[in-house]
């Protein structure tokens, strides 16, 4: 399976595919054994903090991509405003200006 979350080894296809594995195997187990119900909720519970755990890895991923870009795009805007000045534009700190606010109207725009 590819990984699905860039930025990390981490492959959560197949860490929510063992999950779920895990949990039909403790839902048979715990029909075939009712008087160990405690341990059976011990282990689901250790399941959906497994489950916590890839929502966050999510976010984290994701987070750490779009700063990634943002940080690309201010990088080429202070090349783009050196170049600029370099040929002498009127304004070559513009390029710099709309970079560092281009990310307040991006956010505004999201949901």
């Amino acid at each position: 399976m590819p990984n699905t979350v860039p930025h990390t080894n981490i492959n959560l296809l197949e860490v929510n595919a063992r999950n779920n594995n895990a949990r039909h195997i403790i839902t048979g187990c715990a029909t075939a054994s009712p008087t160990l119900a405690e341990m059976w909720r011990n282990l689901r519970d250790a399941l959906d903090d497994t489950l916590a755990l890839a929502a966050e890895i999510s976010r984290l991923s994701a987070e750490l991509g779009r700063t990634r870009l943002d940080r690309a795009n201010l990088r080429a805007a202070m090349r783009a405003a050196l170049a600029a000045y370099a040929d002498g534009e009127p304004d070559p700190m513009w390029y710099l200006r709309d970079a560092l606010t281009a990310p307040e109207t991006a956010t505004r725009r999201q949901p």
